[in-house]
């Protein structure tokens, strides 16, 4: 199988952006130049950005456990369209991946079924109650990328500390869920005047934050890198801000709903603006926003976390926590961009090479790396709707929001895994 993309802005390690073609053949960048090798198909991408196929590492694939939410099959076809080559899955399935069996499971069933590459995150404590941890050596050899307990924070600090050693041992990065639960209790929203005039219980900002900060002192005693997940605070983005200060091996994520909504989203008890951590207000927007644009949070993760209408469309303390977003991320980024936020040159950056550094991982387009490319038309303007999603699942906030830029190839091992026409 050969494939040529011709004409487009391909993101280069040493040049950036170049006008240039990308032969690829049995699944390696054959090559980078003004060329047209004959090929198997060929793809007119003038006008286009070919950026290095997107990774993200912070998604819930449901499999195996809870198949009415999501599949890998579902979830990894959501990914292909939204651009995305590689996905993590997080452990919080059932059974819990938390064992080399379950590891073992989701990459057979991956191989045989997925329409992207999926690494998994194997669990740091067993059933992620937070007080035994796990055989880190079988989840690796097994082919787990990372270690989490995502969904919920290891409480006990030491049981978080030996954690990150035994990880260490392993080169393993841990991916933090920083959270203090005695703060935020049953809160259901962010803690604020909007969660007062609902009269819905809140969350306030300091639980994420006092978590930060305590799995960020952690890596720094034990000297290994923490991955801090879903970032949506400004006393959280000033945290890590000093700690790249302090050389503290520490990255961290946030996700397009901290940079595009905020509390009032919930407004009328809309379900589908639940999660945890919950959306904050603006200046807590402008300060993530802020955190992108200065490279204090370096990566742009989703969290997709399908959920049923079922278990959405319920009274709002009642509704799971959780949106879907690996279809809408790539286009909401994009926003940035077209905002003047942050340069075009960012995207493959936040939202490729820095997530692929966390769990050793290199999409970048260059001759002999095996072909992972997701080609970026950025005039397509387009309405999300839920009845195009290829998700199961359909929670998202942002049905109905015009937007521009969309994945219209992605190329994965050197296959067309999704084309949106």
């Amino acid at each position: 199988m050969s494939i040529l993309i011709k004409n487009s802005m391909v993101f280069t390690r040493d040049n950036g952006f170049i006008k240039s073609n990308i032969f690829v053949k049995d699944s390696v960048i054959a090559e980078i130049s003004d060329r047209e090798p004959e090929a198997d198909r060929v793809i007119d991408a003038d006008g286009m950005y070919s950026f290095p196929g997107l990774i993200d590492i912070h998604v819930h694939l449901r499999e195996p456990g809870h198949e009415y939410k999501e599949t890998i099959e579902s979830g990894t076809k959501a990914a292909a369209k939204g651009g995305f080559t590689d996905i993590c899955c997080m452990p919080n399935t059932e059974p819990v991946n938390d064992n080399s069996s379950v590891t073992s499971f989701i990459v057979k069933e991956a191989l045989k079924y997925g329409h992207c590459n999926v690494h998994p995150v194997g669990s740091l404590t067993k059933g992620l109650a937070g007080t035994e941890i796990c055989e880190y050596g079988d989840l690796k050899e097994a082919g787990a990328k990372a270690l989490s307990d995502d969904g919920m924070p290891v409480s006990d600090s030491g049981v978080m500390r030996k954690a990150v050693e035994y990880a260490k041992a392993f080169n393993l990065p841990v991916i933090c869920h920083s959270e203090e639960k005695s703060l935020s209790g049953k809160g259901v929203m962010n803690e604020g005047s909007v969660s007062t005039r609902l009269g819905l219980s809140g969350i306030p900002d300091i639980a994420e934050s006092l978590g930060v900060k305590r799995d960020i002192e952690i890596a720094a005693l034990v000297d290994h890198h923490v991955h801090i997940a879903h970032v949506s605070t400004a006393k959280s983005v000033e945290i890590i801000r000093n700690a790249r200060k302090r050389n503290i091996k520490v990255s961290a994520e946030t996700a397009p709903h901290y940079f595009v909504l905020t509390e009032e989203a919930v407004e009328g008890y809309n379900t589908y603006a639940k999660m945890n951590p919950p959306l904050r207000t603006e200046e807590d927007r402008l300060a993530v926003i802020e955190g992108l644009k200065d490279g204090t949070l370096n990566i742009i993760a989703t969290d997709h976390a399908p959920h049923s209408d079922e278990e959405k469309l319920l009274p709002f303390e009642a509704a799971a926590f959780g949106i879907i977003g690996l279809e809408t991320s790539l286009c909401l980024s994009m926003n940035l961009v077209f905002s003047g936020i942050i340069n075009i040159e960012d995207i493959p950056f936040l939202m490729s090479i820095n997530p692929g550094k966390v769990i050793g991982l290199d999409n970048e387009i260059y001759t002999g790396n095996t072909a992972n490319i997701t080609i970026v038309n950025p005039d397509f303007e387009w309405v999300i709707d839920e009845n195009d999603f290829v998700s199961k699942s359909k929670n998202s906030p942002f049905t109905g929001m015009k937007v521009k830029g969309v994945c219209e190839f992605t190329v994965c091992n050197g296959k067309i895994s999704w084309s949106r026409v």
